[in-house]
């Protein structure tokens, strides 16, 4: 098993970067190019953090599937919803196939939206696939008066924000937007693992938009315990685990609002995803993506993972770009209507 360890990343390691990244690297077979190296993966969200637990899991098993078997390095480049994770992986990281990241599953639709502060292409990038398609839920402690979707329609919750382009605040506006919400977002807060402390002191009242398999990997007991109340959920099809969560998808009626929130909630199928630097040799991106894809099948990373309540699914290299493409051709109309829905 390849060895895994963590450091934090600085000014630093983008000092180094700048001299380590250069234009694609000449072919080699995998197994010489890959024996006795390192391999970094970048979170984009502190330790201990969903993101975090995904990367390490897969960090552990990929090496295995790739020839040669490199070591991996967990590293973090945290700040500005991911945005600084992203440039670093565009402008700095070597494109020769060591160094790949994961970024928050939004963040990639930004530029569609007119929201490109660091410059990148999302389509542009070498992107390895996603270890789950996601289904996020909307819920409020135990004790709040609001109980049930209804009740949020009429009352305001409190709920946390993790920066401007993040999921956490980016949703809540389109369902209050669309659906008739009153979600009130309180912003500054590091990650919603975190943020989810504050309610059980009162802080805050509730989550707007937190995915089915962080609840169940970091606050399992909230649902077995009934410790929440949980207000609706986002996924095309029933969650398993919730029978009878309203699907707030059913709660949209013009049309054109139904696509607007479709399109937002497009990156779902981007539950966990990783990516690399643009302009990766072929070769090396059909290695590193074959080997994320026999990693995410291999039986001693589904025992990992059953061990660790994770919940993966293999989501493929093709299957991101297509849904980035789709989104990237919606109607005129559609994109005016999201873009009008984040700008308020």
């Amino acid at each position: 098993m390849p060895s895994l360890s963590r450091r934090s990343v600085g000014s630093a390691l983008l000092a180094a970067g700048l001299c380590l990244a250069a234009g694609p690297a000449p072919a080699q077979a995998p197994e010489p190019f890959y024996k006795g190296r390192q391999i970094t993966l970048l979170v984009f969200s502190g330790a201990g953090s969903t993101y975090d637990t995904y990367a390490r899991l897969l960090a552990r098993h990929m090496g295995n599937h790739i020839p040669g078997k490199p070591s991996f390095v967990i590293q973090y480049i945290v700040g500005a919803g991911g945005l600084k994770t992203v440039d670093y992986l565009n402008r700095i990281a070597p494109r020769d196939g060591t160094v790949f990241g994961t970024i928050g599953r939004g963040l990639a639709f930004e530029p569609m939206l007119g929201k490109n502060e660091v410059n990148f292409d999302p389509l542009k990038f070498t992107w390895i696939g996603s270890m789950n398609r996601e289904a996020s839920l909307a819920l409020s402690w135990g004790s709040s008066p609001v109980k049930t979707l209804e009740d949020l329609r009429a009352m305001e919750l409190l709920v946390p924000g993790t920066g401007a382009g993040a999921d956490s605040e980016i949703l809540p506006r389109a369902f209050n937007n669309l659906a008739g919400t009153r979600f009130r977002v309180i912003s500054g807060y590091r990650d919603t693992s975190e943020a989810s402390l504050q309610l059980e002191t009162g802080e805050l009242q509730g989550i707007a938009y937190w995915s089915w398999s962080a609840i169940m990997t970091a606050r399992p007991d909230w649902v077995r315990d009934r410790k929440v109340n949980l207000l609706f959920h986002t996924g095309a099809g029933d969650i398993a685990g919730a029978p009878g969560v309203p699907r707030i998808r059913d709660r949209v009626a013009d049309p054109i609002d139904r696509k607007a929130l479709e399109f937002l909630l497009a990156r779902e199928i981007l539950g966990r995803p990783f990516l690399a630097p643009p302009g990766l040799p072929a070769e090396r991106a059909e290695t590193l993506r074959a080997a994320f894809n026999a990693a995410l099948r291999d039986p001693a990373f589904l025992l990992d993972a059953e061990r660790g309540n994770i919940e993966t699914d293999v989501v493929t290299a093709g299957e991101v770009e297509a849904v980035l493409r789709d989104a990237a051709n919606a109607p005129p109309a559609v994109l005016s209507r999201v873009k009008k829905i984040l700008d308020r």
